[in-house]
């Protein structure tokens, strides 16, 4: 039986609404509501659900993703948390990693504590790496915590104590006396969260997840309401980091999960895209309103990882953010989006995000109080934006006070008119995307310049030929539905959750029959939050074990066979880990005595692929419906580009650059150094002349 269903996707400037009957899509675009997020997706919704005549009880299911999370960290808008420690442990947060991430900048910066040191309270307890109770818990130190922590008007308690991982009672405990002298008070546990070792990383991702936790299950229990307010009956996803969809409730418990939910929607998206035409080396490429987001996929798979900083100081510098336990889908985002303001920084220099304009008040073309340039400014003044059908007409843009606050911030300190200023604003973030792409490669060992790269999001398409141009990639393909792509990847992605664990053990000391009742352990937890989502499909399961050659310092990942362990596997395990570190390092160490340090279990339904289609032969060329003055950045004037209307393009049509190739919610401009065409998927696929 076909499900109605909808996804909605959360970003700093629009609310994405993609609703799917019957296999076929229609989308709607929203100003996000900052102040009251769950308003703009009901806007949305509802609108979109009165276009297509679907009543909003007929939805059967609504996947949602948001970067609130991530916005509440980085703009520090979540609860005064509290962290209580171990005994002697309370500066864990400032010791971090006891090392500089720019070894040389005595004027080094580091992102503020969620938990400021004034905030953290310690108990005495320990438990060694093993589990076992060295001290016991002072119940006394924490009968006394609740009249200290009311004092200071806290509004989440984060419990991360030494070990917990091994032996989480003394945690537990905690959290059952502050619950009950508390009611009602939002309490992480970090044996819960993160029970995972490496002390600093535990406790920041367990502070990190308390600091967000009363926005995110306010906001959740809000959207519900509404939802079932206006009639709807369905289930409710959230997209997760990882790639697959969680139930609201564990969203609700676990919100850390969801930092980077809109662009693994992307991720996913693009490795659809990806199978149906064929690619295996793939550069991922979605570029919204706030942000830029990049993602290396190879083989149909996106590189994916359990660690994850957020807000860094340092763009590129890893160790200048706040480390997350989480798992994620490995990808670079910078403030670089249709929203990203430009300025001219003291050195004369022309400088665009990460500070976005958001949509309150918007670019200086919105018309909505905003008086700083934009990125969206610069396409607006360089002609690559029609002002009068910018989201298929509904929003009128004003392109007089596009070129005004150009002309202000960036034209008149530089002595440059307002379309120079534009074209100078979009080169920026151009070369600010290029050399994060470059950047994300090189560390991964890729050729960027061997990929193809698909490109969406509201503003990729119109920056996408000149980033191809810089990183020398000679194909690119822009998907149906561009301009809400990481809400349609939504809709692809399969219910799945997983679980993590340490648990020391060398691999010549292999006990079986502990990593059976681990792994038992694992996948209970799992099955409770994926099995009301299964809906009777059969569950995959997938583990892995973190392993290294004893004394080294960091895990590769290793995977184990999803069945009953027993103690002749040891030879299977040295194999599989031998296999993966030839594969990073090119050599192994013979004999070399092995550990593991975590385990993880995956369970999820089906994520089938779909298969590649055939080829389209490249036919006549389309007709244009008109032209646009474009500026042109060799002459620096403006010239007459031929504009295409995306749905008016047959299979196979070509389109020779310059042009532009128009649709409600996004705008594709082709250089002059690109031709494009429509492959057999709907998409277009520019291809760089030789």
């Amino acid at each position: 039986m076909t499900q109605t269903r909808l996804a909605v996707d959360i970003g700093g400037t629009f609310t994405d609404v993609v609703l799917e009957t019957d296999g076929r899509l229609a989308t709607k675009k929203v100003l996000t509501t900052p102040r009251a997020p769950e308003q703009g997706v009901m806007e949305g919704t509802l609108a979109l659900l009165a276009e297509a005549g679907v009543a909003l009880s007929a939805v059967d299911v609504l996947v949602h993703g948001t970067t609130l999370a991530t916005n509440a960290i980085i703009e520090r808008k979540g609860a005064k948390t509290a962290l209580i420690a171990t005994e002697g442990f309370r500066d864990v947060l400032d010791i971090a990693y006891e090392s500089r991430y720019d070894q040389y900048d005595i004027f080094i910066e580091k992102p503020a504590s969620l938990a400021p040191r004034a905030l953290r309270f310690t108990v005495p307890e320990r438990v060694d790496v093993e589990g076992r109770v060295l001290l016991p818990l002072d119940e006394k130190a924490v009968a006394a915590l609740p009249a200290k922590l009311k004092a200071e008007g806290i509004g989440s308690i984060a419990v991360s104590l030494l070990h917990s991982y091994a032996n989480p009672a003394h945690e537990q405990r905690v959290g059952e006396t502050l619950a009950q002298a508390m009611p009602g008070i939002a309490i992480t546990l970090s044996s819960e969260v993160c029970p995972e070792v490496r002390e600093y990383e535990r406790t920041s991702t367990t502070v990190a997840n308390a600091y967000v936790q009363p926005l995110m299950a306010g906001y959740l229990g809000r959207l519900d309401q509404a939802l079932k307010a206006a009639g709807f009956k369905g289930a409710v996803y959230l997209m997760t980091s990882g790639g697959g969809l969680t139930s609201l409730e564990a969203a609700a418990r676990f919100p850390i999960r969801l930092v980077e939910s809109g662009p693994a929607g992307g991720a996913i998206l693009a490795t659809h895209v990806a199978a149906l035409s064929g690619e295996k080396k793939v550069l991922s490429f979605d570029m919204g309103g706030t942000t830029a987001k990049i993602c290396l996929i190879e083989d149909l798979r996106p590189e994916t990882s359990r660690s994850f900083e957020v807000d860094r100081a340092a763009r590129f510098l890893k160790g200048s953010g706040l480390p997350l336990r989480i798992p994620v889908i490995e990808m670079v985002e910078i403030g670089a989006g249709g929203g990203s303001i430009a300025k001219v920084d003291g050195l004369k220099r022309i400088v665009v995000g990460p500070e976005s304009a958001g949509a309150e008040p918007g670019p200086a073309c919105y018309g909505r109080g905003g008086d700083k340039p934009s990125v969206t400014d610069a396409d607006v003044a360089l002609g690559r934006i029609d002002p009068d059908r910018f989201a298929g007409g509904k929003m009128r843009l004003d392109a007089k006070a596009a070129a005004a606050a150009l002309q202000h911030h960036v034209g008149r300190p530089l002595g440059l008119n307002d379309s120079v200023a534009g074209f100078g604003v979009a080169e920026i973030v151009d070369e600010n995307m290029a050399n994060a792409a470059r950047v994300h490669a090189v560390e991964r060992g890729k050729a960027v310049g061997e990929t193809t790269l698909i490109a969406f999001g509201g503003a990729a398409p119109l920056h996408a030929s000149r980033l191809a141009e810089k990183l020398g990639i000679r194909r690119i393909i822009v998907p149906r539905n561009a301009g809400v792509g990481s809400a349609v990847g939504f809709l692809r992605a399969p219910v799945a959750y997983e679980v993590v664990r340490s648990r020391y053990m060398r691999l010549d000391a292999f006990d079986a029959t502990a990593a059976n009742a681990l792994f038992n352990g694992l996948e209970e937890e799992a099955r409770r939050v994926v099995e009301s989502g299964a809906r009777g499909q059969t569950l995959k399961e997938r583990r892995t074990a973190y392993m290294r050659y004893v004394g080294q310092g960091h895990e590769i990942v290793v995977p184990v066979p999803a069945r009953a362990l027993a103690a002749n596997d040891i030879a299977e395990f040295r194999r599989g880990f031998e296999r993966e570190y030839q594969a990073l390092f090119q050599r192994v160490i013979p004999d070399g005595a092995i550990e593991i340090l975590s385990w993880t279990l995956t369970l999820s339904t089906p994520n089938t692929l779909p298969k590649a289609l055939a080829g389209v032969s490249r036919g006549n060329r389309a007709a244009a419906i008109g032209k646009r003055p474009v500026f042109d950045a060799a002459t620096e004037a403006f010239a007459e580009v031929p504009v295409y209307r995306r749905p008016d393009l047959g299979l196979g049509q070509t389109v020779a650059g310059p042009a532009l190739i128009v649709e409600d919610e996004t705008t594709t401009f082709v250089s002059a150094r690109f031709d494009a065409a429509i492959d057999a998927a709907g998409s277009i696929v520019l291809e760089r002349r030789a």
